[in-house]
């Protein structure tokens, strides 16, 4: 496994040979993959994944551990002026969101009859962040969180970036700011 630049470690498992229309380029006959397919995990050393998004589709698979999740919805209140954000270049962040982005946060484990989730899509366009939970519900120690992330079409790392500061605040309330500023990658 490698470091990974959100937090945590990875390894590719799979890369489809199978090359699709790039939907992220203006470029004719631009290509990726179909779908890539990595595993991903926090420890307790490296216990939260700071704020990003991509713009493909993530299918994400439990396989061990327990986590929060929490996803700002910013794809929902971009401008049509600056669809998703991207590419918005020196514009304030003002006007590349029509309001306040919707909150949502659960907890991915194996008890499934008290909600937690064992696999969960996101879509692209939303900022994702993770941090490791106690392995047992009131519970003080974890061994790690371990997932499997499905993306289609393929990840490419000129899809993804990090939430900064000045994002999270045009996204979000200034209380719900505060809350989550520690989870902003270190680099944002």
């Amino acid at each position: 496994m490698m470091v990974h630049p959100e937090g945590g470690y990875f390894v590719e498992t799979d890369r489809d040979p199978l090359r699709v229309p790039n939907p992220f380029s203006t470029e004719k006959g631009s290509t990726r993959s179909g779908s890539t397919t990595i595993h991903y995990l926090l420890t307790p050393k490296t216990n939260y994944g700071g704020f990003h998004r991509n713009r493909a589709r993530t299918v994400h698979t439990l396989h061990k551990g327990r986590g929060r999740y929490v996803i700002i919805h910013a794809d929902e209140v971009a401008s049509k002026d600056f669809p998703g954000g991207y590419g918005e270049g020196n514009a304030p962040e003002s006007e590349k969101w029509t309001g306040k982005a919707r909150v949502e946060t659960f907890i991915v484990g194996q008890n499934v009859l008290a909600g937690e989730k064992l696999q969960w899509i996101v879509e692209g366009g939303k900022y994702k962040s993770s941090y490791l939970l106690p392995d047992e519900e009131g519970g003080s120690s974890s061994e790690g969180l371990l997932i499997s992330e499905t993306v289609i079409p393929g990840f490419e790392f000129e899809d993804h970036d990090f939430m900064k500061a000045d994002r999270m605040k045009a996204l979000v309330t200034t209380e719900q700011a505060k809350e989550m500023n520690w989870m902003l990658h270190s680099d944002a």
